[in-house]
């Protein structure tokens, strides 16, 4: 379950992937499609949240800041013989 850490309120824009920097700030950049390149990231708005380890921190449907626990395991794989 996501919780939220800020209310900023991004519109977002068709062809950009947003995301949270290592400053805490929300960049975006655009998204490579094909054969054209992606473009350099540039900063949205400043924010400065801090990170806290063991989580995942993302842009909602709201263009907010949330943050979900990342999973810690999952499935064991079978060793090879």
């Amino acid at each position: 379950m996501a919780k939220k850490v800020a209310k900023v309120g991004v519109k977002k824009e068709k062809g950009y992937l947003y995301f949270i920097d290592k400053q805490g700030d929300v960049s975006a950049a655009l998204m490579a499609r094909g054969a054209k390149k992606g473009g350099k990231p540039k900063k949205v708005t400043k924010v400065g949240i801090k990170k806290e380890p063991g989580f995942l921190y993302f842009i909602d449907k709201q263009g907010d800041i949330s943050c979900a626990a990342m999973v810690k395991g999952g499935k064991k794989k079978k060793a090879k013989k």
